[in-house]
């Protein structure tokens, strides 16, 4: 996995639950002393660590760790900008799904997201099929779709249909958009502020 995925997670277990739950997991699971390098590849095996390790830590649910990972990494304003090039509405962000992929590749050619496929089952009914070289991108998306559609003020219903035990590498996230323009969303400019 890349160093990147791993510092997102130590970003969000910091940020969220503070800086001495990081440093609990980090050493449970042997992580590096001096952190993550974000172009640099780990194992697998210590990106699971620190995320089952966090569950126990949290008496939570992996899944629902997973999900709550999603949906963090849309406060991050660089993550957010990429997402919200997607579209001017949350509608038009759902139908670019398929094309986010290459747009983190043109931005990070080393990363390894899941490859996204969006099918329309109806007005307003969609389905995104999540299929990763790992499990539990399906969740992460769950948790990102749902802070997005906050973000553009969208009101959707989403949920992440049961797996085939086969397969556990492929998810299936069903979303039905309920109303595009259900609240404020928050503030978004094409272009970035200049600091002054």
């Amino acid at each position: 996995m890349l160093g990147l995925i791993n510092r997102s997670i130590q970003r969000f277990l910091g940020d969220t639950y503070g800086t001495p739950l990081w440093q609990q997991v980090a050493e449970a699971a042997s992580a590096p002393a001096d952190g993550f390098e974000a172009l640099l590849p780990y194992d697998d095996a210590l990106t699971f660590a620190l995320l089952d390790t966090a569950a126990d830590r949290l008496g939570k649910p992996r899944d629902a760790l997973l999900e709550d990972l999603g949906a963090f990494l849309v406060t991050l304003e660089p993550l957010r900008r990429l997402l919200r090039f997607g579209g001017v509405d949350y509608d038009d962000f759902l139908m670019s799904l398929d094309e986010l992929p290459a747009r983190a590749r043109m931005a990070l050619p080393e990363i390894d997201i899941p490859h996204l496929a969006l099918a329309v089952a109806g007005a307003g009914q969609l389905t995104l099929t999540v299929q990763g070289r790992v499990p539990g991108w399906g969740l992460v998306m769950s948790g990102l779709l749902r802070a997005m559609a906050d973000d553009y003020g969208a009101l959707a219903l989403i949920d992440l249909a049961p797996t085939d035990a086969t397969d556990t590498a492929c998810d299936r996230i069903m979303v039905e958009l309920l109303d595009t323009s259900h609240a404020h969303g928050r503030q978004f400019e094409l272009a970035q502020p200049v600091a002054t």
